[in-house]
């Protein structure tokens, strides 16, 4: 278990604060891009990929609005925050492995809202960054948090990274997009439970 020393009991609120922020955001920003997807364009959690919300994949890339914007921006932002909150993560824990980790789960996030779907290999090169650093940093948490939502962060991470390396399984039953919100979502709870867990421990200094 690490040790904690803070230098400034702000750290974890602050670094906390940052990672709840992203996970909202990208959780909001899904659903409202899918409220405001055109009815005329087929998307489905089953068959569309959530990366479909900025674009399509080429060659015949569809790219609808506002909802394109609303998915971009809000990878953006939350990449952003995922990256500011990595340094005050290394401020709380001085975990060289955690905030590298976690810079690449923001790295990861903001280069897929730069560059949409239809710009290969960028997109995927981002999207598989994003996936497998966000997996990494739910596992490794467990070594951060002394809760039992350390046990939960491990069961998101495996579950991320199992539906990640075995989608080919189960896209015959649960669809390319279904499969890849296994990937995902665990992500995001595990960024906004870690979130919360920070926040808490801020308060308690």
């Amino acid at each position: 278990m690490v040790k904690l020393e803070f230098s400034n009991k702000m750290n974890p609120t602050i670094a906390g604060l940052l990672f709840f922020l992203a996970g909202s955001v990208i959780l909001m920003g899904i659903i409202t891009g899918e409220i405001f997807y055109p009815e005329i364009y087929t998307y489905t959690t089953h068959d569309s990929m959530i990366s479909d919300l900025g674009a399509t994949e080429p060659p015949y890339s569809i790219i609808t609005q506002p909802s394109a914007n609303i998915f971009n921006f809000s990878m953006i932002i939350s990449g952003i925050l995922l990256l500011i909150g990595a340094y005050f993560l290394f401020r709380t824990y001085n975990d060289k492995i955690a905030t590298i980790l976690v810079g690449l789960l923001g790295l990861g996030a903001l280069g897929v809202g730069i560059f949409p779907g239809n710009i290969n290999p960028q997109h995927p090169l981002f999207a598989m960054t994003t996936f497998i650093s966000g997996g990494l940093s739910a596992i490794y948490s467990f070594r951060l948090i002394n809760s039992p939502l350390r046990y939960i962060a491990v069961l998101f991470g495996v579950i991320c990274l199992f539906f990640l390396f075995t989608a080919n399984m189960f896209i015959p039953v649960m669809g390319g997009g279904g499969v890849e919100r296994w990937v995902a979502y665990p992500i995001v709870l595990w960024i906004l439970g870690f979130g919360g867990y920070l926040m808490g421990l801020g308060s308690k200094e």
